[in-house]
């Protein structure tokens, strides 16, 4: 490449990883948003979760474009290529993590008429703050390069798990304790698993962090934790 030519890689390069920096803002603060609504049944603060959807909606088209575009231009190879790629998979996944964060705002919306047991909550609140430290770490791991940054996002996957088996657990006391409390809690079920989803979607961004550093894939399997039950009973939600 010419010097012109790599300084326009490199701004194409440094261009879409700050709007993969605004996509992990707003998908953490949808995070954190969509619990705070769901813990105060703040419908407004709910309302405007749903609403910042769209905006990570648009800079996943716009990263992924742009990726592309740039892939066609400069038909990059290695390192280079893994880069581009991996702005791609990791778009693609905040982009998921929004629309968890959405459903969480969602589902605070329809109970918000009828609080009941909010000591039902607790267990959701500790399993997201738990989410919202892996997204952040994955996400300072990309902007760094960490590669073991990152293999520790992932290897931390099996204690969510093993936590939405406690909520999930804890719901069916509260269920149990008061049949009123069972569209209630159902909600909060749903809730638990968009959570536990996020952080399904940290763990894929460490994965693809691992590989666009050191070039080869974590293993296929991830560290899994909880009651095979309660991995099959999780799916199903």
């Amino acid at each position: 490449m010419t010097d012109h030519t790599v300084k326009a890689y490199d701004e194409e390069l440094l261009y879409i990883g700050r709007k993969i920096a605004e996509m992990g803002g707003i998908a953490e603060q949808m995070l954190v948003d969509s619990m705070d609504a769901l813990a105060r049944f703040d419908g407004d603060l709910a309302k405007r979760t749903v609403a910042a959807d769209a905006r990570l909606d648009l800079l996943q088209r716009e990263i992924e474009e742009k990726a592309i575009l740039t892939i066609a231009r400069r038909q990059p190879m290695a390192v280079d290529l893994r880069q581009l790629m991996s702005a791609i998979h990791i778009a693609n996944d905040l982009e998921r993590v929004g629309d968890m964060g959405k459903n969480i705002a969602k589902r605070s919306l329809k109970i918000a008429d009828d609080p009941r047991a909010p000591r039902a909550i607790v267990g959701l609140k500790r399993m997201s703050e738990l989410v919202s430290h892996q997204l952040k770490d994955v996400l300072d791991a990309y902007a760094r390069l960490d590669a073991d940054r990152a293999d520790i996002v992932w290897k931390r996957d099996a204690e969510v798990d093993a936590l939405e088996d406690v909520v999930f657990r804890d719901l069916l006391t509260f269920m149990m304790e008061d049949p009123r409390n069972i569209s209630f809690c159902t909600h909060l079920l749903f809730c638990s698993k968009n959570i536990e989803r996020i952080g399904d979607h940290a763990t894929n961004i460490a994965e693809t962090v691992h590989y666009l550093v050191t070039g080869h894939s974590l293993p296929v399997d991830r560290p899994k934790g909880g009651a095979g039950e309660g991995e099959k009973r999780s799916s199903a939600l």
